[in-house]
């Protein structure tokens, strides 16, 4: 019986057709898979640090007591940071879905890090709208809910740079700070708890 012989030149071809194919599909899954604290995050998102001035206003803590929002910024853990309001059905629900997640994720250090989630709709979110929100996705000690006046959470908005008129109108922005006197990172887009947690694991583990 006769062997087949196949011409070089057809084995090099089929070589380069098959690396073509296969090493796009390898590269991009070595892109998508998390190596330790410096992994990519979510596509689409975007990164920056800012020094926001924290303004001194007064907010409602959905326990109804009256606190300063520089106060509670500035109690000594790191702080994640996003505004919400109870009833919208997109955006909301995802942020405080991925803030359940930190939460148990930290486990017995969640309470080293304070989860802080402020409405911009005071005038419907009351502490107890607030209360039941947080239930929904079993926010525990370390998570807190703000409202407060209509001046006061514009204000708060417009410090941190997410204030867009219209509650309809906002986008997701999650911001944290490792402690106070750091700057503040900002991330526009969808973060997810993975994401979080490694930004926050050297400082977590610090304390």
């Amino acid at each position: 019986m006769k062997s087949l012989r196949v011409p070089l030149f057809y084995v090099v071809a089929l070589a380069a057709a098959t690396i073509a194919l296969t090493a796009p599909r390898l590269f991009a899954d070595e892109l998508s898979t998390p190596s330790g604290p410096h992994h990519q995050m979510m596509q689409g998102t975007t990164r920056t640090t800012a020094d926001y001035v924290i303004p001194q206003v007064k907010l409602v803590r959905d326990d109804r007591k009256i606190v300063s929002l520089a106060d509670e910024l500035n109690d000594g853990r790191p702080v994640v940071l996003n505004f919400i309001y109870t009833t919208c059905n997109s955006i909301c629900p995802m942020s405080s879905q991925t803030f359940s997640e930190l939460q148990q994720k930290l486990g017995t250090g969640r309470d080293k890090v304070h989860l802080v989630s402020i409405s911009i709709d005071p005038e419907q979110d009351t502490p107890e709208h607030l209360v039941e929100y947080a239930k929904r996705f079993g926010a525990d000690s370390g998570w807190q809910h703000y409202s407060g006046s209509t001046a006061a959470i514009v204000a708060t908005q417009r410090a941190f740079g997410v204030y867009r008129g219209d509650k309809m109108n906002h986008t997701p922005v999650t911001l944290f700070r490792k402690a106070p006197e750091q700057p503040w990172v900002r991330i526009d887009g969808f973060v997810t708890s993975d994401d979080l947690l490694n930004e926050l694991r050297d400082s977590i583990a610090s304390k």
